[in-house]
């Protein structure tokens, strides 16, 4: 049996099992100071523990984080502007609590190797995984590998055009203000707008706002990785009209100019949402535990 941990900044989703077709159990709670939600997951999968021994557990987290195993502060999340988190040494917290072996990675990343072990990047080895919730974090694997390096990628603080006229919303990202997530995360659909996406009828100005943005983003990503596949989760894309009118804006800035196939007449099976659903990520958590 193995132990994943979806560490969210809304809530933490753990789960005890192999794979989508063996999960035990799954608990999801809400994500308050780091003290009393390490607790619960690791109250969580002590139980578990004592029935049958977990061989180890993956948690895939907010970040920023170390995830190099090599670093004194490895599976510590750093500089987060979630109040209380920064600092936190989530991954040494549960690693003693439960003596096992744990692995460690962004919660993006985890969600990606979740897609392509079960989901929708099965037999690709460069795709990106997005999630566009509370804020935009993205992830993914490059030649079958998982994307690191300095640290790991911070899609979400990329910079896009801002258009000051047609949105004079100053963003709110607390460290670059109007960069992808300040524009384009739920958080900035709040600020902007008074109500939370969800709130928002399927006509409201904010949906074609939001696309442009999202697309812009993704054909920087694009045109840098040169992805397979981009699976754009999170709780944001539920509005069912945001995805085709992201995919139609993708196609209208990139203006042909990649000759591809998957883009240029089959995008609806390239930009697609995650076959693994909102368990993707404690999935991918999983299979990082399994790796």
């Amino acid at each position: 049996m193995w132990g994943g941990i979806e560490a969210g900044g809304t809530k933490f989703v753990c789960a005890v099992g192999t794979g989508p077709d063996d999960l035990l159990e799954e608990v999801r709670f809400p994500t308050t100071t780091p003290a009393e939600t390490i607790a619960r997951a690791v109250a969580f999968f002590r139980r578990h523990h004592q029935a049958k021994p977990l061989t180890g557990v993956g948690i895939g987290s907010f970040g920023p984080l170390d995830p190099d195993p090599n670093s004194p502060t490895f599976g510590t999340i750093t500089t987060t502007p979630k109040p209380g988190w920064a600092h936190t040494d989530l991954a040494g917290a549960v690693r003693r609590a439960l003596g096992v072996r744990v692995r460690f990675d962004t919660d993006v990343n985890a969600a990606a190797l979740g897609e392509r072990r079960w989901g929708a990047a099965q037999g690709l080895d460069t795709f990106v995984y997005l999630t566009v919730g509370t804020g935009i974090g993205g992830g993914g694997m490059a030649n079958g590998g998982l994307l690191h390096g300095l640290i790991h990628p911070e899609m979400g603080h990329i910079m896009i055009p801002h258009d000051w006229e047609r949105d004079p919303f100053p963003g709110c990202c607390p460290y670059h203000g109007d960069c992808w997530e300040g524009l384009a995360s739920g958080s900035a659909l709040e600020a902007r707008w008074g109500k939370p996406g969800d709130h928002l009828p399927v006509d409201h100005p904010a949906w074609p706002l939001e696309a442009e943005y999202l697309a812009l983003g993704l054909v920087n990503i694009i045109c840098v990785l040169s992805p397979q596949r981009v699976i754009l989760g999170g709780g944001v894309m539920a509005q069912t009209a945001l995805l085709p009118l992201v995919r139609r804006r993708v196609q209208a800035l990139l203006d042909d100019y990649l000759q591809a196939p998957a883009i240029q007449r089959q995008i609806e099976t390239y930009i697609v949402p995650p076959a693994l659903g909102d368990r993707a990520g404690v999935l991918g958590a999983i299979a990082l535990a399994q790796q």
